[in-house]
C-alpha cells in the first residue's frame, strides 16, 4: 500500500503531460483556480502546460507536505 515519493511524482508528471492543458494536474493538487484558468485557456495556449512540466514536481511536493502537516497537527 505504501508508495515511494518517486511514484507520486511520476504519476503527477504523467497526468500533467496528458491532462495539463485541461488543468487536471492542478485540480488534483487542490489548486482549483489555476485548474479553471488552465482549462479556459487550453493551458495558456500550450505555453502554461510546458512551463508546468517543470514546476509540477515542486507543486506536488508542497501539496504533499501541506497534507502531511494537516494530519500531524
Amino acid at each position: 500500500l505504501s508508495r515511494g515519493l518517486g511514484d507520486v511524482y511520476k504519476r503527477q508528471l504523467i497526468i500533467s503531460l496528458f491532462g495539463g492543458s485541461l488543468g487536471i494536474d492542478r485540480f488534483i493538487l487542490g489548486q482549483v483556480g489555476l485548474g479553471v484558468g488552465k482549462l479556459l485557456t487550453c493551458g495558456g495556449c500550450g505555453i502554461w502546460s510546458i512551463v508546468d512540466w517543470f514546476l509540477i514536481m515542486d507543486a506536488t511536493r508542497q501539496s504533499n507536505a501541506q497534507k502531511l502537516f494537516a494530519v500531524i497537527g
